[in-house]
């Protein structure tokens, strides 16, 4: 993957976000990881990912976050909430403000199955226990889509923190709805990075061996 910056993440610390960290440090892609507790700064850096210390949720630290030249932004953020506020909403909204006004137009955004025309592609129990969150994700979405930005929304389907199994696999089909390995995730994200076809576009993200029930439909390749 070429870039002309670093790829602004946030989200690195754990789950896909520290996963997305560990491929494009593979691929010696210039990262700057927003990480919201020291914690997680020595293992980032071991990878070479250069890290920064702030909350999403603080609109002052995500524009100080942002230094040098960033050629996209990702952003794997959300989870439980800090003093009553979720970022799933609020600090993506921050990320993306940010981003229009640094002039970074790409930004990828890993937001859930169940969120906007994929609510019926998940169990209605599985919504119903998520609904404040997979809303605050819709909300999250449609900003990054009414922004301006070109965007890549991702909405991997249940997540696992099993190895990668190498068949995840994307595709625009809103119906459709599977579990996926939190790696197979992050490699699917890498790829969108680096490809025009997936500019603009909305996917869900599932391993094809893990799909609920029988539905048939198209796989989006990138």
């Amino acid at each position: 993957m070429t870039t002309s910056g670093s790829i602004f993440l946030a989200g690195a610390s754990r789950g896909v976000g520290h996963q997305i960290a560990r491929i494009l440090a593979t691929q010696n892609v210039p990262v700057l990881a927003l990480i919201r507790s020291s914690a997680a700064q020595s293992d980032l850096q071991a990878l070479n990912v250069e890290t920064v210390v702030g909350d999403a949720l603080n609109p002052t630290d995500v524009t100080n976050a942002m230094n040098g030249q960033i050629s996209a932004i990702v952003s794997t953020i959300g989870g439980m909430p800090q003093d009553g506020q979720r970022a799933d909403f609020l600090g993506n909204k921050h990320l993306i403000d940010a981003a229009a006004n640094k002039g970074v137009s790409r930004f990828i955004l890993v937001s859930s199955l169940g969120a906007g025309a994929t609510k019926d592609a998940i169990p209605a129990t599985a919504y119903e226990a998520l609904a404040s969150v997979l809303a605050d994700k819709e909300k999250a979405e449609q900003y990054l889509m009414d922004s301006g930005l070109n965007y890549t929304i991702v909405r991997p389907g249940g997540l696992k923190s099993e190895p990668a199994t190498g068949n995840g696999i994307l595709t625009l089909d809103p119906h459709v709805a599977g579990s996926i390995t939190r790696s197979d995730v992050a490699t699917l994200v890498c790829r969108c990075l680096a490809s025009d076809a997936a500019q603009n576009r909305v996917l869900s993200a599932f391993d094809k061996n893990m799909v609920y029930g029988t539905a048939a439909y198209r796989e989006f390749v990138v």
